[in-house]
C-alpha cells in the first residue's frame, strides 16, 4: 500500500488549516496524542493510508524515536496494551529489556561490597540491558496490525533524513546531558557543538538512524536481533566509545544475548472501579497492580458528599500505601513469587484502607501483608521491605486509535534522560541504562539476575465501560508515572473532571516518602489546593514538572477527544482524523 508523502500531507492539511499543533481535538476518526507533533502526524498519515492503530502506533514511536531520541528509542524497550475490537479484549505486549546472560545480583557492589551510586552506574556499557523494542513492534504488527516495517517506519525515516530544528526542550534536556554525552565520542558527535547541546533553532539531521530504520524495513526483526546492527551493538556495550581519558565500565553482551531475546504476550492486570474495568500491565512493571490497589482502597469510601481536598487526601495515602506494598512484593514474576491475588483482593484492600487517617501519615508507612489473602495453603517467604529505589523520570507515552475501535496505549523508554549515553556507532541512535532499574543490594525480590527484567513503573492503562473503550491514559516519568496515570483517574472519575483538565492538572506525587513531589511548573505550591490539603498534614518536595502524560476519551456521542500536554515537555499533539 503506497503512503501519502509526510510532507504533502502536512502542507494539505495545513491548508484546510487542520493539523496544526494542539493539545485536544475531537472528531470522528481515528486519533492519536504525542508528545511530537511530527510523530502524531507520523500516526496519521499510516491511519490516512488505511493502517490501523496498531501500524500507526509503531509510525509514532518509529518517530519519537527521531524527535525525542533522550527518552525512547530502538535502544530501549517497552510495555504496550492494545484493545482489539474484533477480540473484545485487551493484550499486554511486554517488550522490557532483559539482563545479559552473565548478569548477577553482585553486578552493582564495589570491590568493598557497598553498592555503586545510582548516577555513577548509569554512563556505562554495565547498564545496558538487551533492548527490545524492535522485537515489541515486530510482534504487535505481526499479530494485530495490518502493515510491515517498511510502510510504518517511512514516515520517521523521512524526518531523520530530512531533519527538523531544534526545539527549546530538545535543547533543555540535551542541555542536562552535555556531561553524559562528553564521555562517548558518538554521543558528543551527535548532540553536541563545541562540547554543548545544540542551539534552538539549529537544524538537526539523523542519517544514521534513518539508514538503521531502513536496513529493519528491509530486513525485518532480524535485521536487528542477528545481523550488523547486533554486531555494533554488542560492540557498543563490551568496548564503549569512550572519549580519551574517559573510564568507563563495560558491559558483557553476546550476540546470543540479542538472539534470543522474546516479546511476551501477558494477560494484563483487570480490576474494577465504580462500573468501569480498569486494565493495566502486569510485572515486570509495577504499574498495573499499584493502581489497581489504590483504586481498590480508595473504593470503600463514599467520595460523594467530600471535598476535593478530603478526596485528594485519599488519594495520596492510598497511593502511599499502595507503594509501600509495591516496593516490597512487585518484581519479575518468572523469578518472583508475587502475592498478586493477595495485592489486588478487594478484601486486602478495605484492611489497608482501615489505616487512612484524617490526616496524612507522617512519613514512610510500613508493607502490609497480603498472603492470607492468597489462595495458596503454602507459606511464601515474605521479602523484607526496603525504600523507594532510585528509577530515572525520562520516558515517553503515546495513544492511538482507529475508526475499527482498536486502541493502543504506549510506553516505551530508554530508562534516564539520554540512557547511558552510548550511540550505537553508525546506527544513530542511544542504549538505555535499564538495568540500574534493578535494586542494587538484597535481599529484594528485585535484584539482578540473569535473563530477569528489571522492575518498571510503566502504566499504560485502558478503561473500559459496559464492555467498550471509555478513555486510555498513560505518561513518563518513572515511579510518578504510577502516581501520574492513578491522579488523572481520581480527577477523572471521582472528581468529575474532563479527560483534558484531568490530564492537565497539577500532579503530586506520593510514593510513601516522608513529603509528596509536586509542581512548580503549574504554580502548585502557595496554591488554595496546596494549603487545603498542608491543613491535613501534607508536605511538598519541589520538582519542576512530573511526566508528560497523553490519552484518548471515547464520549457517549460517538466522537473521539485526543487530549496531550498543554505546557508539560513544551506541550504535545493531539489529532483526530476528520470524516
Amino acid at each position: 500500500m503506497k503512503t501519502r508523502s509526510l510532507l504533502a500531507t502536512a502542507l494539505l492539511m495545513a491548508a484546510f488549516g487542520a493539523w496544526a499543533k494542539q493539545a485536544v481535538d475531537t472528531g470522528h476518526g481515528g486519533a492519536v496524542a504525542t508528545i511530537s507533533h511530527e510523530a502524531s502526524l507520523a500516526a496519521m498519515e499510516i491511519l490516512d493510508a488505511g493502517g490501523n492503530a496498531i501500524d500507526a502506533a509503531v509510525a509514532a514511536a518509529a518517530t519519537l524515536g527521531v524527535t525525542d531520541p533522550f527518552s525512547c528509542g530502538i535502544g530501549g524497550g517497552g510495555f504496550m496494551l492494545i484493545y482489539s475490537a474484533r477480540d473484545q479484549r485487551v493484550i499486554a505486549l511486554d517488550h522490557r529489556e532483559v539482563a545479559p546472560a552473565t548478569f548477577h545480583p553482585g553486578v552493582f557492589r564495589n570491590a568493598d561490597g557497598s553498592e555503586m551510586e545510582w548516577k555513577a552506574a548509569v554512563p556505562n556499557g554495565l547498564s545496558v540491558g538487551v533492548p527490545g523494542t524492535v522485537r515489541g513492534w515486530h510482534e504487535a504488527l505481526a499479530r494485530y496490525g495490518t502493515m510491515g516495517f517498511e510502510q510504518v517506519l517511512a514516515p520517521a525515516i523521512r524526518v531523520a533524513e530530512q531533519g527538523f530544528a531544534v526545539g527549546p526542550n530538545f535543547h533543555r534536556i540535551n542541555t542536562a546531558n552535555e556531561a553524559k554525552f562528553a564521555r562517548f565520542s558518538t554521543a558528543s558527535a551527535l548532540y553536541l557543538k563545541d562540547g554543548k547541546a545544540l542551539p534552538v533553532g539549529m537544524h538537526f539531521r539523523n542519517p544514521d538512524m534513518a539508514q538503521t530504520y531502513r536496513d529493519i524495513a528491509r530486513g525485518g526483526v532480524k535485521a536487528f536481533y542477528e545481523g550488523p546492527i547486533a554486531a555494533s551493538i554488542v560492540a557498543a556495550v563490551n568496548h564503549p566509545p569512550a572519549n580519551p581519558g574517559v573510564a568507563v565500565l563495560p558491559g558483557d553482551m553476546t550476540i546470543a544475548d540479542l538472539q534470543d531475546y522474546e516479546a511476551r504476550i501477558r494477560q494484563p492486570i483487570r480490576s474494577t472501579y465504580r462500573g468501569y474495568e480498569i486494565h493495566g500491565m502486569p510485572t515486570p512493571s509495577s504499574g498495573g497492580i499499584a493502581i489497581a490497589q489504590a483504586l481498590n482502597m480508595l473504593e470503600t469510601f463514599d467520595l460523594s458528599s467530600r471535598s476535593r481536598a478530603e478526596i485528594e487526601h485519599l488519594y495520596l495515602e492510598a497511593s502511599r500505601l499502595a507503594f509501600a506494598d509495591r516496593n516490597a512484593y512487585v518484581a519479575d514474576e518468572t523469578f518472583v513469587d508475587v502475592p498478586r491475588e493477595g495485592l489486588l483482593s478487594k478484601a486486602y484492600a478495605r484492611e489497608r484502607a482501615r489505616q487512612i487517617g484524617p490526616r496524612a501519615a507522617p512519613g514512610k508507612v510500613d508493607a502490609g501483608d497480603p498472603y492470607p489473602f492468597e489462595n495458596d495453603l503454602s507459606v511464601p517467604l515474605r521479602p523484607r521491605p526496603k525504600p523507594l529505589a532510585r528509577e530515572s523520570m525520562h520516558t515517553t507515552h503515546l495513544a492511538v486509535s482507529d475508526r475499527e475501535g482498536n486502541v493502543v496505549a504506549y510506553t516505551f523508554t530508554i530508562e534516564d534522560w539520554g540512557g547511558s549515553g552510548i550511540v550505537v556507532p553508525g546506527r544513530g541512535f542511544l542504549l538505555n541504562n535499564e538495568l540500574t532499574d534493578f535494586d542494587f543490594s538484597g535481599p529484594h525480590p528485585n535484584v539482578p539476575e540473569a535473563f530477569k527484567r528489571p522492575r518498571s513503573s510503566m502504566s499504560p492503562t485502558i478503561v473500559l465501560k459496559d464492555g467498550a473503550p471509555a478513555f486510555t491514559i498513560g505518561s513518563p516519568g518513572g515511579s510518578t508515572i504510577i502516581t501520574t496515570a492513578l491522579q488523572t483517574l481520581v480527577n477523572h472519575i471521582d472528581l468529575g473532571m474532563s479527560l483534558a483538565d484531568a490530564l492537565a492538572a497539577p500532579r503530586m506525587s506520593q510514593r510513601n516518602g516522608d513529603t509528596t513531589l509536586v509542581e512548580t511548573l503549574l504554580g502548585f505550591p502557595g496554591s488554595e489546593q496546596a494549603k487545603a490539603l498542608e491543613a491535613l498534614g501534607h508536605r511538598w518536595r519541589e520538582t519542576d514538572q512530573i511526566g508528560a502524560a497523553n490519552g484518548i476519551r471515547f464520549n457517549t456521542d460517538g466522537t473521539v477527544t485526543a487530549v496531550s500536554e498543554p505546557l508539560r515537555h513544551g506541550g504535545g499533539s493531539a489529532i483526530v482524523q476528520k470524516q
